[in-house]
């Protein structure tokens, strides 16, 4: 939700700038403006209106207009050239605007890969600063007003394998509760976004869909076909229930899935990941992965480690055989949690029906 009150204002249309002003509006003390054309408004706003405690970001002025902002007391960020993104945005993307071309290459995701991969320069790097701190605050608005389980797993489940299939239902069942939340990426992520966005349709329909999907398995070796079968499969489906995910561009190469409703990208990983398992609050699944998947069940372990019994959130590992042998996080976990008020929040079931059981129920 968008700050319309208050003492910070964020203004990002014309419209709404306009509208403010001739409410009488004098004080702009707290306005964050952003992107604007605001040529000649400036002019007009006359002696007794207050521009002093006002930000504007990446904004366009008439002759001389900066200048008078400036000596009023406003903060005046430039816009910043040849970044592919907006630094000062006030929103979490959607997949539309992240593919906005049918050629991945030319689409606002790719090209900020792209870029991403050779920026330097010191304004690149307060870019990259700006975008991913614009990102935070926006997060922090969606997050506010929403319960999020999350579900963490492997990218490398191909689409209508038995995996995939499994992390779909668990979206499923998942989403029909709470707000569902997954690292925004392919595979097992998608699959999670999939059955989040269809908890409200018969289960036959989440079928459909996986099998769909399935015609396309994997983003390699194109990623225009993977996501235009996906985008297919998304108009099939107009009334989504709302999901969230967190992916970066640093891993770029793995393409965002289009079934998450709020996408929040970065460019950074390491905050992005601590951000990912702190707007959990209602728990987390971890499914069958790999490194990071390993890594993500420890760092979630170490905030409940120093968590008291109110601050804890439940930890589901699905798979017994593959947290026991395949790699035994499971009695690392256990041990640790030994003693601590986490103990008797961390579980280790086989399905995804069991997970669904013991996390993510609404309290509010």
């Amino acid at each position: 939700m968008r700050r319309s009150r208050g003492r910070v204002i964020d203004v990002d249309t014309l419209e709404d700038f306009d509208r403010r002003l001739a409410l009488g509006a004098c004080n702009l003390s707290g306005w964050r403006v952003r992107g604007l054309d605001l040529t000649g408004r400036i002019e007009r706003l006359g002696e007794d209106c207050r521009l002093s405690g006002a930000t504007f970001l990446g904004c366009t002025f008439g002759p001389g207009e900066e200048s008078t902002v400036a000596e009023a007391g406003g903060l005046v960020l430039p816009a910043i050239a040849d970044v592919p993104v907006d630094p000062y945005r006030g929103s979490l993307y959607t997949a539309d605007e992240l593919y906005d071309d049918p050629a991945y290459s030319r689409s606002l995701d790719g090209r900020a890969y792209a870029w991403s991969q050779r920026r330097h320069g010191q304004d690149d790097s307060l870019a990259v600063a700006l975008h991913d701190h614009a990102i935070d605050e926006a997060l922090a608005a969606w997050v506010a007003t929403r319960h999020l389980v999350g579900v963490m797993g492997a990218h490398a489940a191909e689409r209508g394998s038995d995996r995939y299939r499994r992390a779909a239902r668990l979206g499923r069942l998942l989403g029909g509760d709470s707000v569902v939340a997954t690292g925004g990426g392919p595979g097992s992520m998608e699959a999670v976004n999939l059955g989040a966005a269809l908890s409200g349709e018969p289960e036959e329909r989440l079928d459909e869909a996986v099998d769909a999907l399935a015609a396309v398995p994997s983003f390699r070796p194109s990623v225009d076909a993977w996501v235009r079968t996906a985008l297919e499969v998304r108009a099939a489906h107009p009334d989504p229930a709302e999901s969230l995910g967190i992916p970066t561009w640093h891993y770029g190469h793995e393409p965002p899935n289009v079934f998450a409703t709020a996408i929040a990208k970065y460019f950074g990983n390491p905050a992005r990941e601590a951000i990912l398992l702190e707007v959990c609050d209602a728990g987390i699944v971890f499914l069958e992965g790999a490194g990071g998947t390993v890594q993500e069940i420890f760092q979630d372990a170490c905030e409940n480690y120093y968590a008291d019994e109110s601050s804890v959130a439940p930890m589901v590992l699905v798979g017994r055989r593959y947290w026991t042998e395949t790699l035994p996080a499971w009695p690392l976990l256990r041990a640790l949690s030994r003693g601590r008020a986490m103990e008797g929040h961390v579980h280790l079931v086989d399905t995804v029906e069991e997970a669904a059981e013991l996390v993510g129920r609404r309290t509010a």
